[in-house]
């Protein structure tokens, strides 16, 4: 668990948050200047704020009003920054060694050849940076702070400068640290990055936190749809891959519905994260017949938040599932569209792809 209490006024723009981050990934979402690296570099003890308190499983790191501040050498917390920061005259292996040297000896975490394994870079070790790619710099990166144990590990901006191959090289890496519990807090203002990443999500503007919660409830907020990308706001699912079809469509059971999809990663019984961008869903009031999209499931009206440009998000509830739909204000109007009312959602398979598909 991760506490974050952080106030300070640099004159033109002024910073006061405040939030919890548990096990898992916790995304700091906002636009450029939401005041997201100020956050994460007052963590890691590189930027001192005129208020704060950072308490990080159990540790005291940051207390203003104790005097308490942790050089950053003693606070355990690794940073992957967007530039991956390599020395350039080591090699891969001489680099990883360098964040070992800041382990703890009894601190628990992954040893080397495991770090290695999980990022797959054990062919890179004898390389120097200057021969690598962009993705193997950041693998190389991330295996650095991973090294060195940390109880936190801060992660900023580290795909933004890769192009989309290389951030799908990357993205896998970063589910398996997710998944292995290790707290991440990981700047970013990709929304499809946080649907994929995170447990938790605190989106940022102008200093403040708008939000903060599970990431599966932020994304389908209507009110903060518009913030949160727009026509690229929608809703994050957890599924599970079911069976295969003579046709090769898989299907995928969450708790709003069966979803077909063109293609899935896992055999039947995998864990997954399906999104749903609000702008490919459809809404009728009936179950609509005759019609090519496999994918219809029944909801109810739960809110509807005007959009610019004449539209509006609606937020359905399912079960245990929320999905929000993008539409026009006049389509809202003529469906009757209101909280309460029964409705039905469709979506095309092939409006899925397979960057929609993340690790659960």
């Amino acid at each position: 668990m991760l506490e974050v209490s952080l106030s300070h006024d640099f004159g033109s723009f002024a910073v006061d948050v405040a939030f919890t981050a548990p096990a898992g990934v916790t995304a700091l979402f906002g636009a450029s200047g939401a005041g997201k690296t100020t956050v994460v570099n007052a963590v890691a003890g590189l930027f001192r704020p005129t208020r704060g308190r950072v308490v990080a499983q159990g540790e005291v790191l940051l207390d203003t009003g104790r005097g308490i501040d942790l050089p950053a050498r003693r606070r355990r917390v690794g940073y992957v920054f967007q530039e991956p920061r390599l020395f350039p005259h080591l090699s891969v292996r001489s680099n990883l060694l360098y964040g070992a040297r800041f382990a703890p000896k009894t601190a628990a975490g992954p040893g080397f050849d495991q770090v290695i394994a999980m990022l797959g870079i054990g062919a890179l070790l004898e390389r120097r940076p200057g021969a690598l790619s962009g993705g193997e710099k950041a693998r190389v990166s991330i295996g650095r702070a991973l090294l060195s144990k940390p109880r936190l590990l801060l992660m900023d901006e580290p795909l933004a400068a890769l192009d989309a191959a290389r951030r799908e090289e990357i993205l896998p890496f970063i589910e398996r640290l997710r998944d292995a519990g290790l707290p991440v807090l990981y700047v970013s203002h990709a929304i499809g990055e946080v649907a994929r990443l995170a447990s938790t999500v605190v989106l940022l503007d102008a200093g403040r936190v708008l939000a903060a919660g599970p990431a599966a409830e932020a994304l389908s907020d209507p009110a903060l749809a518009p913030r949160l990308g727009g026509t690229q706001a929608g809703t994050v699912l957890a599924a599970t891959v079911g069976e295969t079809a003579p046709d090769g469509l898989v299907r995928l059971e969450t708790a709003a519905g069966p979803v077909w999809v063109a293609e899935a990663p896992g055999a039947p019984g995998t864990r997954l994260r399906l999104r749903i961008h609000a702008s490919d869903v459809i809404l009728a009031r009936a179950r609509p017949e005759g019609l090519s999209a496999l994918n219809i499931l029944p909801g109810i009206v739960e809110r509807i938040e005007p959009a610019p440009g004449g539209r509006a998000f609606v937020r359905l509830r399912m079960g245990a599932d929320a999905m929000l739909a993008l539409l026009t204000q006049r389509s809202v109007a003529a469906l009757g569209l209101a909280p309460g009312v029964a409705c039905h959602a469709v979506l095309k398979t092939v409006a899925v792809s397979r960057d929609d598909l993340g690790a659960g």
